[in-house]
């Protein structure tokens, strides 16, 4: 892969190639000065060891802050104790960050729902006041009932990090599976409760991850996913692998609980479960990793001894049951159609084949769902939804009348449901609920948020830009109407890009709040989603990752050229793998930006194979064990290719302490790297959210702290010399 002019191999990492086994500390001088805009901010003491170092066929790298990732021990807790009262005393000295967070206190303090759900004679559904640390579980006799509160995940714990992870009804509703995570963790602990009385059941189901959970129809037990115990100690970082599929019977020992299927062959496939509505079939749906691409298993539960069979062996596409009528099912794919399409097959026949339903169409077939006897299909057209409705012999009936370009969610439900729930926002507008009845063929509002913003003056418009290789990318930007276009406004852009995730154009309190104190707020459309199929994603993954970072560029380039800010008034800011994106392009073009926040990034591509489920994103982002992958990924992985001595903007590097999705010694050596190489004056960060993970399940209290935070460091960054 090649880079732009002046990207190649740092001084700082040509040293550390050198394989020293000398160990040193950057020099520091005391704390950071109590006024954040006035004074040089100046890290804690890190100690580089540069007796790291790994040989990736035939090339030898450094890896000076490789301690770090030895997240429990002494030294580690005390560097982190130091960054931590650093980083605080910076953020305190800010005058914004109070403001940010009375402003969005305020702009979750409103009442807010999800669509109910059917199961028997109940109706289930979530509630907020607003400030509640967590959302509670209700239950009522129709949908439109009041309820009763069943599950409040506010009394778990006293501090609110513990939250309720998966939720799910029996058939009738008489008994509710649900995982409780602690402290945001990707670990679930599954327990029992009777809907009638409210009571947990003793039994308590441990070391599950990632997969649901799906009740027999006879409500006796429920399907499960769960892995070997880790080490002691090693629960958020050891590698997970080796999956049990299980069956839990009420009343039963988990100890005893039924392995239903496993492939000790293949530690590292995973399994979704899926009971089909008639409760005949089990679906199990058998990935690598987030490779798009799936396998499809079924159990006939009439004749369990037949065990399980493969419906679908090859590794070739996307497989997504969506219902079935007797032994036909229906599956959503990207076979022969990489925008998407609905195909059926009969499990009866002896060879199985597929029979198109609804062919593929220009816009992307985000979503799928058999409802009230119907296909009900959700479209993404150049990032907005559309949806659509056919019959289940495929012949289209009509599109659902959506309010306006935004964002729809369609509800679980169940094929006989006779109404379906729709979530749907816009950039401007939070999300509410509208209830569509499938024989009168009506979209009408359900329950709509009233959220203390005004509306009238602000905007939010879709535009298109040119990529450096010219591809044309969409991005939604959302400002206050009597925006002047002269240069001068604070601007933050967000990005993703990858896993097939779409980034669309929904409601965001922070962009409210940034927004409302003179801010533009974007968001790029960039390679690597599901914008536009899967020729987008495969544009943005593997060798050609860097075009994400590209689009990245050019979208910050196209707010420039446009007047809606300036190079020192623009900041970045993405999660995960978009901070992976925002690290990459802020090493790649520091002088693009005022200000970069990576949150929870993936920041170390060499290494990040080796620890909790990072072995997963290898079909996204190939492994530095390839000898292939190795030179692409050390070309762009953000920790190698820092330059001692660049001027980088102020950067704000954050990340929770608990996080087991990515772990969080990516943003430790990173900080700690970039701290080493800054050549400026400008501040470098390390917040570490305590007690939680990658961002789920997080208290309401926190939520707001980590945006106020955020936007805060931003504002003043791109405010210095007002």
């Amino acid at each position: 892969m090649r880079l732009e002019s002046g990207f190649a191999l740092s001084p700082l990492v040509a040293l550390l190639l050198g394989g020293c086994a000398a160990e040193e500390t950057h020099p520091a001088a005391g704390a950071a000065a109590t006024s954040a805009s006035t004074a040089r901010f100046v890290p804690p003491a890190t100690r580089a060891d540069h007796a790291a170092v790994d040989n990736y066929h035939g090339t030898e790298v450094g890896d000076p802050y490789r301690w770090l990732e030895d997240v429990t021990s002494a030294e580690t807790r005390a560097w982190l104790e130091a960054q931590a009262a650093a980083t605080e005393r910076f953020l305190a000295g800010l005058p914004q960050r109070a403001e940010y967070a009375r402003r969005l206190t305020e702009l979750q303090s409103h009442p807010r729902r999800t669509a109910p759900q059917r199961h028997g004679k109940l109706w289930f559904w979530t509630t907020n006041s607003g400030l509640q640390e967590q959302s509670v579980h209700m239950v009522g006799t129709s949908p439109v009932d009041a309820g009763r509160v069943l599950l409040d995940p506010n009394t778990l714990s006293a501090d609110g990090t513990t939250s309720v992870a998966g939720f799910v009804p029996s058939e009738d509703g008489s008994h509710v599976a649900y995982a409780v995570s602690r402290r945001g963790s990707d670990w679930r602990e599954w327990r029992i409760l009777e809907t009638a009385t409210g009571r947990t059941l003793p039994a308590t189901i441990r070391w599950s991850k990632f997969g649901g959970a799906s009740w027999s129809k006879d409500g006796k037990g429920f399907f499960y996913v769960r892995y070997p115990a880790p080490k002691e100690g090693e629960e958020h970082k050891a590698v997970t692998e080796k999956p049990q599929l299980c069956y839990h019977v009420l009343g039963e020992d988990p100890g005893g609980d039924q392995v239903v299927y496993e492939r000790p062959d293949q530690p590292r496939w995973n399994f979704g479960v899926q009971v089909s509505d008639d409760g005949r079939y089990l679906l199990i749906a058998l990935r690598e990793g987030t490779d798009r691409r799936n396998r499809l298993a079924y159990l006939d539960l009439q004749e369990p001894a037949l065990g399980v069979r493969v419906l679908i062996a090859e590794l070739e596409a996307t497989y997504d049951f969506l219902g079935n009528q007797g032994t036909t099912f229906w599956l959503r794919t990207d076979k022969d159609a990489p925008f998407g399409r609905i195909v059926a097959l009969d499990v009866g026949d002896p060879v199985p084949n597929l029979r198109e339903v609804v062919g593929t169409t220009r816009n992307t077939l985000q979503g799928a769902s058999v409802l009230g006897g119907r296909l009900v299909l959700h479209y993404l057209r150049d990032a907005h939804s559309a949806v659509r409705v056919h019959g289940l012999d495929g012949t289209f009936e009509h599109e659902l009348p959506l309010p306006s370009a935004g964002v729809a969610s369609l509800a679980a439900g169940r094929a006989a449901d006779a109404v379906m729930y729709v979530s749907f926002s816009t950039p401007t507008a939070p999300a509410g609920l509208w209830s569509y009845e499938f024989a009168t063929r009506k979209l009408e509002p359900f329950w709509q948020p009233q959220v203390a913003f005004d509306a009238a003056a602000l905007v939010a418009k879709q535009v298109f830009y040119q990529s450096k290789d010219g591809a044309r990318v969409p991005m939604t930007i959302v400002h206050r109407r009597n925006l002047r276009l002269d240069g001068t406004s604070r601007a933050m852009l967000y990005g993703y890009g990858g896993f097939l995730i779409p980034l669309l154009p929904g409601f965001d309190p922070s962009a409210i709040a940034w927004v409302e104190r003179g801010g533009v707020y974007a968001s790029a459309n960039l390679r690597g989603g599901s914008e536009y199929g899967e020729a987008w994603h495969k544009a943005g993954m593997l060798e050609r990752k860097q075009n994400v970072f590209d689009d990245f560029v050019a979208a910050g380039e196209y707010l420039i050229r446009n007047g809606y800010t300036a190079p020192r008034r623009l900041a970045i800011h993405g999660r995960s793998n978009g901070g992976l994106l925002v690290a990459a392009t802020l090493v790649q073009v520091p002088g693009l930006f005022g200000a970069a926040i990576p949150e929870v990034g993936v920041l170390d591509m060499l290494r990040y194979h080796r620890f909790t489920v990072g072995w997963a994103w290898i079909p996204e982002y190939g492994s530095s064990d390839d000898p292939k992958m190795f030179p692409v990924l050390r070309a762009y992985s953000p920790l190698h290719n820092l330059k001692a001595g660049t001027a980088y903007p102020p950067t704000l590097v954050m990340t929770g302490d608990t996080d087991d999705r990515v772990f969080p010694a990516h943003s430790f050596k990173f900080a700690a790297a970039l701290q080493a190489a800054q050549g400026g004056d400008d501040p470098i960060l390390l917040r570490v959210e305590t007690s939680a993970g990658h961002g789920a399940g997080m208290p309401t209290r926190k939520r707001v702290q980590n945006h106020a935070d955020r936007l805060a460091f931003a504002e003043w960054a791109l405010s210095r010399g007002e």
